[in-house]
């Protein structure tokens, strides 16, 4: 089926909440696990001692980051102000317990477009479910080359859009059948609005990065995912 957007900022209240209050903790364990497998996770080998999230929403990729990489900082990028105020929340009441916790880790509201990012020179770039959403793919891979450093670990996660209207819905019904409707409909979206892995492929070119082995390479993952991975 042919792509369709999907908003690039996910800023509803009725959004907010519903993503706040769900339990992303097997999938969003999974994206650390990955990562580790992939990098490892000491400084020498692993991410490095700088890691960015880009399109953070609520955190909940930061934290898993800066808890299993306790030497190095996190830095969680978003665009919606909205889903930032609830990861700058949860930062300050887990730093009551963790005193030192706010200095690895930090959040700032980015919009991803032609402008040059206050930020760069960190040693792993990650990202969960941001593609999909951007109207313009290259803005992701022009801001990956400015964030990262010569080196980089590189992983992105991303929905990938199934053949059909009927298998997008089937992957709804089969993975949020109880969720939110608001969580139900988003899904759904976000089916329709992923790439494939021959598009991502053909954005990495366009964008100049280096894909393949001594690169980015971009493979399918599970029933539904796709993930980028490697350095440059």
């Amino acid at each position: 089926m042919q792509r369709s957007v999907e908003p690039e900022l996910m800023d509803d209240p009725l959004q907010v909440l519903a993503y706040a209050q769900a339990d992303f903790r097997v999938s969003d364990q999974a994206l650390v696990d990955r990562l580790v497998e992939i990098f490892g996770e000491s400084l020498g080998d692993g991410p490095g001692p700088r890691l960015v999230d880009l399109g953070c929403g609520p955190g909940n990729i930061s934290f898993g980051l800066v808890e299993r990489f306790p030497q190095a900082s996190v830095l969680g990028l978003d665009g919606a102000a909205a889903m930032l105020a609830v990861a700058g929340q949860e930062l300050a009441q887990r730093g009551l317990g963790a005193p030192g916790l706010a200095d690895r880790l930090g959040f700032a509201q980015v919009l991803l477009g032609p402008e040059t990012l206050p930020f760069g020179g960190f040693t792993a770039v990650v990202s969960n479910s941001l593609l999909h959403h951007l109207h313009d793919p290259q803005v992701l891979w022009r801001h990956l080359r400015q964030l990262a450093a010569p080196g980089a670990a590189v992983y992105i996660k991303d929905l990938r859009r199934p053949a059909t209207p009927g298998a997008a819905l089937a992957l709804q019904q089969m993975h949020l059948a109880a969720a939110p409707p608001v969580l139900q409909r988003d899904y759904l979206a976000s089916l329709h609005a992923a790439f494939e892995p021959a598009e991502v492929e053909a954005q990495l070119r366009s964008a100049g990065l280096p894909v393949g082995e001594q690169g980015l390479q971009v493979a399918a993952l599970d029933d539904r995912y796709m993930e980028v991975w490697g350095r440059l």
